[in-house]
């Protein structure tokens, strides 16, 4: 293996350039795939820019050193996987006042601008075993996190409820239907002064596909709720 890249890193520099931007094509593609299966932000083609982008400004500062052979050919390589972080900004969502999503996209992003590096510079060995531990991460070990953590389902729901007193008893009956891992009281959203308001996380390990829709609903069912919705 390792002179099969060495052989590839011999190649004249136009075929050299032409499979780092394949493979940078490539790898990009393959993680951005699943995430924009998974409904984020960011997704194939925004990987494969990312990587190409990435790939790109390595054999640039490649090229301006074997040309000047007086310049650091990782400064502006290191500028980008500093400034890959105001994109991966992009992509964190904040849902209601505990849940936050977004970030492996974000972490993805900034593995991918790594791995391009890697490429643009020649590092191909290092670039393959990257890539194929993060599309490892990014699969098989999201579903075993899973099973290992219980995250099968987690929203927010807004309930409000008629007067304070009735808290406790709306969190007893919560946690026999579902989990809350976060519980914070507010203000009637009503504006209904004689009423509270609760948003709560629930995370459900026993019926994965239950919607927050539904939970809702179930929610309404009790006496002391007047309404129940998906947070914000």
């Amino acid at each position: 293996m390792s002179d099969f890249f060495d052989k590839v890193r011999a190649l004249d520099p136009i075929w050299t350039a032409i499979i780092s931007v394949l493979a940078a094509m490539l790898v990009g593609g393959i993680i951005g795939m699943e995430r924009g299966r998974q409904g984020r932000a960011a997704g194939m083609r925004t990987h494969i820019l990312v990587c190409l982008g990435a790939t790109l400004t390595a054999m640039t500062g490649m090229f301006v050193f074997d040309v000047t052979s007086f310049s650091d050919p990782l400064r502006v390589s290191a500028q980008v996987i500093s400034g890959i972080g105001f994109l991966g900004v992009g992509t964190i969502l904040v849902k209601g006042r505990f849940h936050i999503t977004g970030l492996t996209t974000a972490a993805g992003l900034w593995t991918v601008a790594a791995i391009g590096i890697a490429l643009g510079i020649g590092y191909y060995e290092g670039a393959l075993v990257t890539f194929i531990a993060a599309v490892l991460t990014i699969t098989i070990l999201h579903t075993l996190d899973n099973k290992m953590t219980g995250r099968n389902t987690k929203f927010n729901l807004y309930i409000e409820i008629r007067g304070a007193d009735s808290v406790r008893t709306l969190v007893d009956n919560i946690n026999e239907m579902f989990t809350v891992s976060d519980l914070n009281v507010t203000p009637p959203r009503s504006g209904n002064g004689s009423n509270a308001g609760i948003e709560v996380v629930i995370i459900n390990r026993t019926a994965p596909d239950l919607t927050p829709a539904a939970a809702a609903a179930k929610l309404e069912e009790l006496d002391e709720v007047v309404y129940a919705i998906e947070g914000l």
